[in-house]
């Protein structure tokens, strides 16, 4: 081989081996860059919704939601069929029914014997609820 070809190959090689270093601190600087977008925008995104949860509510519980800083999560609203939907009213209510009584029979029996009862929660029986649980 020729001395100038050889010489030609070392200095390629050379400049090479200089631009790897080069070239990785670049693409890596471009990673960093996209990772700091995607960063960026989820958080426009994220404040964007809070921001569009506060609007819905009224002006007075927006301001008030605006200084506390902290966002509560928004109800799920449930997909039932409106038969679904009065079953459900119906137990409920059968429910909150048993429960005044329940308390009305506990508030008449510690009239009449304060001490006859031990205090603590009455048992709850679920003969109310459709599904038992």
């Amino acid at each position: 081989m020729k001395l100038k070809n050889l010489r030609k190959k070392i200095q390629r090689l050379e400049k090479r081996l200089q631009e790897g270093p080069k070239r990785l601190a670049k693409l890596k600087q471009k990673l960093q860059a996209v990772e700091a977008a995607k960063a960026a925008k989820a958080r426009k995104k994220s404040v964007a919704k809070a921001s569009k949860r506060i609007e819905k509510k009224s002006p007075a519980q927006a301001a008030e939601a605006k200084k506390s800083g902290a966002v509560k999560k928004a109800k799920k609203k449930l997909n039932l069929s409106p038969e679904r939907r009065a079953q459900l009213a119906a137990a409920m209510k059968a429910r909150w029914a048993a429960k005044r009584a329940a308390e009305a029979n506990a508030k008449a029996a510690s009239s009449d014997n304060q001490h006859s009862a031990p205090p603590g929660p009455t048992p709850h029986t679920p003969e109310n609820r459709p599904d038992g649980v």
